[in-house]
């Protein structure tokens, strides 16, 4: 199997400024900054067998009129024979799916997964519940910061949610990285106001890039 898309969305050079703007962040914050970028949060098959449907349907229709005078008997065979290719052109390109799946659809799906992978990775395992993690979904293009409950008593969710769409534009604008780091310096001063350095804070949380298969 080939590399996903999340595994060379940034360069290295750019995963290295990422950490850095990382490493730099807690280093005045007992918080808990992680990064995490996935191909897509969820696989829509819906809309993967509807756009199979329509595309061998419209194939076929073409097929049909050029070469079966429009004959009922040439469509349908075509519609079951073209169905499993046009399927999986769906699958191989999945930003083909996008014109079936609605934006809250889409937003739904990859707020269920940051907080999903939160949880799955160990997120929630920092003493004082500092823990903020920066959810990067590319099939979307959408982005979800997700905080533990020791960040909540002091920072809403709105205020995370406009980092999140800061990053989301960033992505869509071609500047991933850049908006990124900027995400995570912004993060820091808050986490750096509410949630101060002590004396005793130690890394608890990776500075790397966290993909799918990470284990941390």
């Amino acid at each position: 199997m080939g590399k996903r898309k999340a595994d060379k969305f940034f360069t290295e050079v750019e995963k290295k400024r990422i950490k850095e703007a990382i490493v730099s962040a807690e280093s005045k914050t007992m918080g808990e900054i992680a990064t995490m970028i996935v191909d897509e949060s969820d696989e829509y098959r819906d809309a993967e067998m509807l756009g199979a449907i329509l595309l061998s349907g419209l194939i076929s229709l073409i097929i049909t009129v050029l070469a079966f005078n429009s004959s009922l008997w040439g469509y349908i065979p075509a519609v079951f024979i073209l169905f499993l290719p046009c399927r999986e052109l769906f699958r191989v390109f999945p930003g083909l799916k996008l014109p079936f799946i609605s934006t809250k659809r889409m937003e739904k799906k990859v707020m269920d997964r940051a907080i999903r992978s939160f949880y799955e990775k160990g997120l929630y395992r920092t003493r004082k519940h500092t823990g903020v993690l920066i959810f990067i979904s590319i099939l979307e293009k959408k982005v979800w910061v997700i905080a533990d409950k020791g960040i909540y008593s002091k920072i809403t969710q709105d205020d995370l949610n406009r980092y999140a769409q800061s990053i989301s534009k960033g992505i869509r604008e071609g500047r991933a990285c850049e908006a990124i780091v900027n995400a995570i310096g912004q993060i820091g001063e808050v986490l750096e106001k509410h949630f101060p350095v002590s004396k005793d804070d130690v890394n608890e949380l990776t500075d790397e890039m966290i993909t799918e298969d990470a284990t941390i």
